[in-house]
């Protein structure tokens, strides 16, 4: 290991993307870095799409050996990482493009805040320039007081999404890893949560990235995709366990809330399937209240 920053890009089936994403890192202004793609056992031909790139140093390759979920992926990556000793981590999903700046002024706002922060979150925008709407970080109420990092193009945040989410091995060591279990969905927004309640953590205005969903409209099972439902059984499920560890009543009201609304609009719905979805829905609800994943720890 020659650098002490390491970008961890999880990876699904998506080679092209994935190549897309390997081509912006290596075109970086900041260069000490160090690239890890972790395979969640890929079945479209990815380790060969991308096997020349790993005869470069600066890339490495590790197959899961199956498919973990992106919660999976990025316990995997970031558990590795740590205990190969690097000291900051940056990870992001295989259709994130950072611009070419991205990760220099990660490392800038590193440098201003001395460390001292639980994570720090670029600016993700869509396909077509607009901010991506599911990329927006949650503002914290202590934003208002540190004009001086205002100025510099720091926002204090609460949470986050893992596309271009940088941290240290340190708070890693202290918060514990992304909960494996989650899957898919909600583990960003739990694990960020717990890097801002060890130390402030800032939205880096100046740092972006594009994210290449395929649609910039926020998911939404009344009007979601078949082929994409079952995904929604680990988002209700998930966000129930968060919303509990918020350790208060308005967080689970605002929950039940938002399932409330989303009956109404599947009932409203002129799709197909409604009586399916909402019994994955309220299924999913009962789970969360029987779904205590435990945090693992990472040996100091």
């Amino acid at each position: 290991m020659n650098n002490d920053v390491i970008a961890i890009i999880v990876t699904y089936n998506r080679k092209e993307l994935l190549k897309e994403s390997i081509e912006a890192l290596l075109q970086q202004t900041y260069k000490n870095f160090d690239i890890l793609v972790i395979d969640n056992a890929s079945t479209d031909g990815t380790y060969e799409t991308i096997s020349s790139y790993i005869d470069n140093n600066q890339i490495k390759y590790q197959n899961t050996g199956a498919n973990l979920g992106g919660a999976g992926g990025f316990q995997f990556g970031i558990k590795k990482a740590v205990n190969d000793g690097y000291e900051k981590l940056w990870i992001m999903d295989d259709d994130t493009i950072p611009t070419p700046s991205a990760l220099e002024e990660l490392m800038n706002a590193d440098h201003i805040l001395n460390g001292e922060y639980g994570f720090l979150c670029s600016h993700v925008e869509w396909k077509d320039g607009n901010p991506c709407a599911m990329n927006v970080p949650n503002v914290s109420n202590e934003w208002i007081n540190n004009t001086q990092l205002i100025q510099e193009g720091l926002l204090r945040v609460k949470q986050c999404s893992f596309v271009s989410c940088f941290f240290t091995k340190d708070s890693v060591k202290k918060v514990g890893l992304p909960i494996k279990e989650f899957f898919v969905w909600g583990d960003d927004a739990e694990y960020t949560k717990r890097l801002s309640d060890y130390l402030p953590s800032y939205f880096v205005s100046k740092s972006i990235v594009v994210h290449k969903m395929h649609s910039n409209i926020p998911t939404d099972i009344s009007q979601d995709h078949p082929d994409r439902l079952f995904r929604y059984q680990f988002s209700y499920r998930n966000m129930y366990y968060v919303n509990k560890q918020q350790g208060n009543k308005l967080s689970m009201l605002l929950y039940y809330y938002g399932v409330f609304l989303d009956t109404k609009k599947i009932l409203k719905s002129k799709q197909s399937g409604k009586w399916k979805k909402l019994k994955i829905m309220y299924k999913s609800v009962r789970k969360g209240k029987k779904f205590h994943p435990q945090i693992e720890y990472i040996d100091k």
